[in-house]
């Protein structure tokens, strides 16, 4: 079976309309599309961070944010999927774990760092800008407010974990200085 099709040859593709019950054509550059595009971009550069890393237990938790980027980019396709308000309930737990270790921020910090920690700062930006294609989606279509939710904490999370590495691997932060 060959991967391309050539339906989406002239700028269209398909998505599931749920009022409809059927396929419909949509243009790749759509809000909705945009969104899913977004997702999918920080999906893939979280698969970069697990690529570098030798953490098991961080991959292992960057794989689940793997899966929960994927069934948001599915619920945002048209799937019948639900999303839990508990998936950000679980970040918002690890967030405050990881601000119990590390020293308190009295300064903006440059990323950067490790490589993996400086990919982890890559994402944390990927995911603000799905985040912005979502609530543009959301003004127009509506979106379910536990992914923008998600969205936003998890671009915290990813904030704490590059702050993490750099800090376990004895690289001191860089301080943005006016």
């Amino acid at each position: 079976m060959a991967i391309y099709t050539k339906r989406g040859d002239r700028g269209e593709t398909s998505l599931y309309d749920k009022e409809s019950r059927q396929n419909i054509r949509v243009s790749k550059d759509s809000l909705r599309i945009r969104a899913i595009g977004a997702i999918d971009e920080t999906n893939s550069f979280l698969g970069v961070c697990v690529s570098v890393s030798d953490d098991k237990k961080l991959n292992n938790l960057l794989t689940k944010t793997q899966e929960n980027l994927f069934r948001i980019g599915a619920i945002l396709a048209g799937a019948k999927l639900k999303f839990s308000k508990s998936k950000t309930k679980k970040l918002e737990k690890e967030i405050d774990k990881l601000e119990g270790t590390l020293p308190v921020l009295k300064n903006f910090i440059l990323p950067g760092g490790t490589p993996l920690s400086a990919n982890l700062h890559v994402v944390r930006v990927l995911v603000r800008r799905a985040e912005r294609e979502l609530v543009a989606l959301n003004e127009v279509e509506g979106v379910n407010p536990e992914i923008l939710t998600f969205l936003n904490r998890l671009s915290d999370y990813l904030f704490m974990l590059a702050r993490k590495v750099n800090f376990e691997a004895g690289v001191k932060e860089s301080i943005w200085k006016r």
